[in-house]
């Protein structure tokens, strides 16, 4: 692991119980610089190679969140520890092998160490759905959950659980629902990336982060998707969430 410690963090108010996973669309260095010029941090940043660079102590509050939600938590800052991923693409093409594992290592030691629960590993969109498109349609959630960071989904369970509104669904699972369109379309963006649509140009995709409509609302996959999903959080989460 490499250290370049950047000043740019705050006291926590919280104990550390939340991963927040970025992607960032720069190489190391070139993230690093962006930071320094946007006066913002990361506890740790994965280059392209799997190196590891720690920019902020654990202890400190870094500056990744930015105005964000999860179950119930709106200092999204102080509960969790920021990881970015080097990817040009912001996370539309595949990660490579060496950043999932190093993420993979990373994350399982932190998760041991602050005893953080699958349910509050959570990507930027999730917590920041109007404003945030990163890591991305093509992270490794799946991988993750393999490892048992994370939740996954047996799309078979969508039937265990009935009469439930979208913005209720998307709640259960701990996303903001004041812009229900803005969730479910990060919901996709981690569960069902095949309805999310590939930018070419990563300026466009940060300046219109796209949101979802009435039709993918009422879309059957969608639909059975996201039930089941929110089953497996009320069924093995344990944080509270506001439903």
């Amino acid at each position: 692991m490499r250290r370049k410690l950047l000043p740019y963090y705050g006291v926590r108010k919280s104990k550390i119980d939340m991963i927040v996973l970025h992607a960032v669309a720069f190489d190391v260095k070139e993230a690093i610089k962006s930071f320094e010029n946007n006066e913002v941090s990361s506890h740790y940043v994965i280059a392209e190679d799997g190196e590891i660079w720690q920019l902020v102590g654990e202890k400190h509050r870094a500056r990744h969140a930015g105005v964000s939600y999860w179950r119930g938590v709106e200092d999204v800052n102080s509960h969790s520890i920021g990881i970015e991923f080097c990817s040009k693409t912001l996370g539309q093409k595949k990660f490579r092998p060496e950043q999932i594992k190093s993420g993979i290592e990373l994350i399982k030691k932190l998760m041991r160490k602050y005893k953080i629960r699958p349910e509050n590993i959570v990507g930027h969109s999730d917590i920041a759905p109007t404003r945030k498109p990163d890591p991305g349609k093509a992270f490794f959630w799946r991988e993750l959950a393999k490892e048992n960071i994370g939740f996954w989904y047996k799309i078979s369970d969508y039937k265990k659980i009935n009469d439930f509104s979208v913005a209720e669904l998307l709640e259960i699972i701990g996303y903001d629902v004041s812009n229900v369109y803005a969730s479910a379309y990060a919901f996709c963006r981690r569960f069902l990336p095949q309805k999310v649509a590939e930018v070419k140009k990563v300026a466009e995709l940060v300046d219109n982060i796209g949101e979802g409509d009435d039709k993918l609302l009422n879309d059957e996959l969608f639909l059975q998707t996201l039930k089941a999903v929110a089953y497996k959080y009320a069924s093995e989460s344990k944080t509270p969430c506001n439903i």
